[in-house]
């Protein structure tokens, strides 16, 4: 615990305070962010920066040439006061005056210091990046002794701290809870989006930013003889775009033929939104042979409750059709969904113009069950009639052992 001080102890609400390090802690992991408040030649002056917890000292980041900083540099160190809010929910009271939000905030008092030491500082810019995610440090250039030269960081041991929190929901009067205006809760969360690779980045997105997902929806990586299933990536764009380069390809897909690779690489967003969305979980196909990217798949319709899953948004090169590759590539989807994933239904649509589709969904032992009438848009403008295909986990056995001998070698013919 730490102790009550008089700049610690609050004037009202003191249920709401804390002393408990543990809780202090955790308010300080989540956090990103910070507010620094210092004075400098008697005027006030606060400033938002990064933070890193590292035992019971709390480490600030910013540059040699900043006020604080400069000011640290005395052997006195530089009085300051951090300040931390996550905010958890805004309440809306019958009453304006009831308005509040639920949140967890920190104070802490003390006096900082200029870290000197070159290995303190390294270890701490590298505490650093791997609060931004866990590895990255491995997975990046560690700075330059320049960089060191150009970053400072301050050092506040934590000893002077207090947590005050609140929770729960509207606490209106007695006599407004007669009004006719909604009150409730709206619960807020910091939540990350769809990763965006700078310029020229052809590294596949680390693992440490895939967010923690149902297995249904995890593009594992899935191995074959023909094809290796990898996930997306934006970095697959220029590849993607030369191997489907044909506009038989695209010819009954729902999106419109990419013009380049540019296009190409926006129609990748869309499904990483998807996926983000979790309203799809997509592929690339690299042939196994080559490592060349020939195209693209997915898990859609993904229902874990019913055990349930679509294959589909699948792209091929045409020169890599009548090949195993998308024979394996279903063969491995399906194992994917029936034999890891526990489904008992796999569904596949095509639109009813597009025969060749349909005798390759009928190949791999799916039944036809029906056709929805006006389904989807085409990319033309005009509405497509869906040819729906299902198999079912009682009729996957017999698919496989199918679909495994389709895939096998022919035999040589004797002489």
């Amino acid at each position: 615990m730490y102790p009550r001080t008089e700049r610690t102890t609050a004037s009202r609400t003191r249920d709401r305070m804390s002393y408990d390090e543990n809780a202090a802690h955790a308010v300080l992991d989540e956090a990103y962010h910070c507010a620094l408040g210092f004075t400098v030649d008697g005027e006030p002056r606060v400033l938002p920066t990064l933070h890193v917890r590292v035992g019971d000292t709390l480490y600030l980041h910013g540059s040699t040439g900043s006020r604080p900083l400069l000011a640290a540099r005395d052997d006195a160190g530089l009085p300051v006061c951090v300040a931390v809010t996550l905010l958890d929910a805004l309440i809306y009271g019958r009453s304006q005056f009831h308005h509040s939000a639920n949140y967890r905030s920190l104070v802490a008092h003390g006096t900082a210091r200029l870290v000197t030491d070159e290995r303190e500082k390294t270890a701490v810019l590298t505490a650093l990046v791997e609060k931004a995610a866990a590895g990255r440090s491995a997975d990046s250039r560690p700075p330059s002794r320049r960089e060191l030269a150009e970053t400072a960081v301050l050092a506040l041991p934590l000893r002077e701290v207090s947590v005050r929190t609140r929770t729960g929901g509207v606490n209106d009067d007695p006599a407004d809870l007669d009004l006719p205006y909604w009150a409730g809760v709206l619960p807020l969360r910091l939540t990350a989006g769809v990763p965006e690779p700078a310029p020229g980045v052809t590294a596949p997105l680390p693992a440490y930013l895939r967010p923690a997902r149902s297995a249904w929806l995890e593009p594992v990586v899935l191995r074959g003889e023909h094809v290796v299933l990898e996930p997306l990536d934006l970095a697959h764009a220029e590849e993607l775009f030369t191997a489907t380069a044909d506009p038989e390809v695209w010819r009954h897909l729902g999106g419109r033929q990419p013009v380049d690779a540019t296009e190409m690489r926006r129609a990748i967003q869309a499904a990483l939104t998807a996926h983000h969305r979790e309203e799809r979980v997509p592929w690339v196909q690299r042939c196994a042979a080559t490592g060349a990217v020939v195209g693209a798949t997915s898990f859609y319709e993904v229902d874990a409750d019913r055990r349930s899953v679509a294959i589909g948004y699948t792209w091929l090169g045409r020169p890599w059709w009548r090949t195993g590759i998308n024979t394996e590539a279903k063969l491995l989807l399906l194992g994917r969904a029936f034999d890891e994933l526990g489904a008992v239904r796999v569904v596949w649509h095509t639109d009813i113009r597009n025969e060749r589709s349909q005798r390759a969904i009928e190949r791999l032992g799916a039944t036809r069950e029906g056709v929805l009438r006006m389904h989807r848009p085409r990319a033309d403008g005009s509405w497509r009639d869906t040819v729906q295909y299902s198999m079912t986990v009682d009729e996957w056995p017999n698919a496989q052992v199918r679909l495994r001998e389709r895939l096998r070698p022919a035999a040589p013919v004797a002489s």
